[in-house]
């Protein structure tokens, strides 16, 4: 189960070049589980997002990143937050988690959502279908993708993926294979989709969203006669840590000047959008800000990143214990 994840969404820090970024990440993901982040996750993004820096900015591919990761770590489980459907063929996909399990000692999770972000599909050449498609895909890739997770071989003849009998060796090291967790929080189909075939789901939407997004995945799972308790929810969120409220404000200003929206000059439906994920304060402050929107709803946890401040080491050594606390671990 997830309680407390802790998101890797760029690669750019100050003064790390190339030659030295990996081991900048191993840092992070080692300082991470030594300090109560019990998953790394990375993106599966070739270009960076518009919020996080420029799309020149560096990004690692996440399952290349991962495999080593799991040779430098030793507790935290590992995942992509999320993996776009469009990027790789289902099975394939299933045969590198399963060869991250085997690496990581049992530590994978697959995640998977249905993909969005349009401009790196078109540099990189990926087709990039209307939404429909895109969840009917993700439908079959969960089909195929979960079967050889456990071990079985199946045929399938789909719309948009056919296998037949792929062997799966060596098969993964966890018993069922790595937990399943979909990413999104579309009513209709993604979240019909958790109820129908995911193991977690991490909720990609504002504080005020949670309760509904809980009910909605809730009416799901009754109609697919499964308990929701069975189901680990998580919500992921961002957040600007400092020693104090006036240097968390202050870091939460700087990182919107770097990215030419200061602040000040933001009206109000502009400030509500970003704070509807952007968790600003102190380690305790924050950390009774998560069990509010998080425990007290109905969710099992939350995984965050840290956009300000290039997930400072000892940021994270400090954070974390408060944290997890404060979730009930």
């Amino acid at each position: 189960m997830i309680r407390l994840g802790l998101q890797i969404p760029n690669f750019t820090y100050p003064g790390v070049g190339t030659a030295e970024l990996f081991e900048r990440i191993v840092s992070i993901a080692q300082t991470a589980e030594e300090s109560g982040f019990d998953s790394v996750w990375v993106m599966d993004h070739f270009y960076q997002l518009p919020l996080l820096g420029p799309a020149e900015n560096a990004m690692l591919e996440a399952y290349t990143l991962l495999g080593a990761l799991a040779a430098r770590t030793t507790k935290a489980h590992l995942g992509t937050l999320v993996t776009g459907v469009t990027y790789r063929n289902p099975a394939i996909l299933a045969k590198q988690v399963t060869t991250l399990d085997v690496i990581s000692g049992g530590r994978a999770f697959l995640g998977i959502g249905a993909a969005w972000f349009a401009p790196e599909h078109d540099g990189y050449g990926v087709e990039f279908p209307p939404v429909g498609e895109r969840m009917d895909r993700l439908e079959e890739a969960l089909l195929i993708a979960r079967a050889m997770l456990r071990s079985d071989r199946p045929i399938f003849n789909g719309r948009y993926y056919r296998v037949r009998s792929p062997i799966n060796c060596p098969a993964p090291l966890q018993p069922g294979g790595p937990a399943v967790l979909i990413g999104g929080a579309g009513e209709k189909r993604t979240l019909k989709l958790v109820a129908q075939y995911a193991d977690a789901v991490n909720l990609i939407c504002g504080r005020d969203e949670i309760p509904h997004k809980l009910k909605v995945l809730e009416a799901h799972c009754e109609s697919e006669a499964r308990d929701p308790a069975t189901i680990n929810k998580t919500w992921l969120a961002s957040a600007i840590i400092g020693p104090s409220p006036v240097e968390a404000i202050e870091a939460r200003d700087r990182m919107f000047a770097e990215r030419g929206i200061p602040w000040d000059s933001m009206d109000n439906a502009a400030k509500a959008t970003f704070t509807a994920r952007l968790l600003v304060g102190t380690p305790e402050v924050v950390g009774g800000r998560l069990r509010q929107l998080t425990i007290e709803q109905g969710l099992d946890g939350v995984i965050l990143n840290f956009p300000a401040n290039g997930h400072d080491l000892e940021m994270i050594t400090h954070s974390g214990p408060e944290l997890l606390k404060a979730l009930g671990g």
